[in-house]
């Protein structure tokens, strides 16, 4: 992996932006917020996706994670390949944003990832499991569907997508990424 480049894209003042963006998590709920908070800050990763037919594919990427809203929800942008890896024109594979907020009348993470380039829009719900996030929803196809977060660190953390074709008796990898956390440029 490599260093993010230091080149700063031209920014304009947004007043939507400016409402979206928190300093950091919703004070009487900064506990259970720090599930996804751990994750605050951006992370470069290698990932592999592996088709149903025994194939994978290999790529690379940027994920950048923050407080919105407040503090009471965690959104992220996630680019695949990395922006300063694509030439100029060169599409994306993906680029799309994750809402994570916790609803504290369940004490269950509502989960909505969009994808504009793929047109995909999933919602799920996560929780913590020992050492986990298992995030949970379904496919496009309608099949049980997990995200995991797990070996999460200061510096590091792993990522897999996983599907049941079998209503959850079984579990297939159908993606992992390895992430490192980039320095804070600030």
């Amino acid at each position: 992996m490599s260093e993010v480049e230091t080149r700063e894209p031209a920014r304009r003042w947004s007043a939507a932006l400016d409402a979206l963006a928190a300093e950091g998590p919703y004070p009487q709920y900064a506990d259970e917020l720090a599930l996804f908070g751990q994750l605050v800050g951006a992370w470069e990763f290698d990932g592999v996706e592996y088709d149903a037919d025994g194939g994978s594919h290999e790529h690379t990427g940027e994920w950048h994670f923050d407080w919105v809203l407040e503090g009471r929800a965690i959104q992220d942008v996630l680019v695949t390949p990395a922006r300063k890896d694509r030439a100029d024109g060169e599409p994306p594979y993906c680029y799309g944003t994750t809402l994570r907020f916790m609803d504290p009348h369940i004490g269950v993470w509502h989960v909505v990832w969009a994808d504009p380039v793929n047109g995909i829009l999933t919602v799920l719900t996560a929780k913590g499991e020992g050492d986990e996030i298992v995030i949970e929803g379904t496919t496009r196809d309608g099949l049980p569907m997990r995200w995991i977060w797990s070996e999460i660190t200061n510096t590091s953390a792993n990522w897999r997508n996983v599907v049941s074709p079998d209503g959850g008796a079984t579990w297939q990898l159908r993606e992992e990424m390895r992430l490192q956390r980039l320095p804070d440029p600030h």
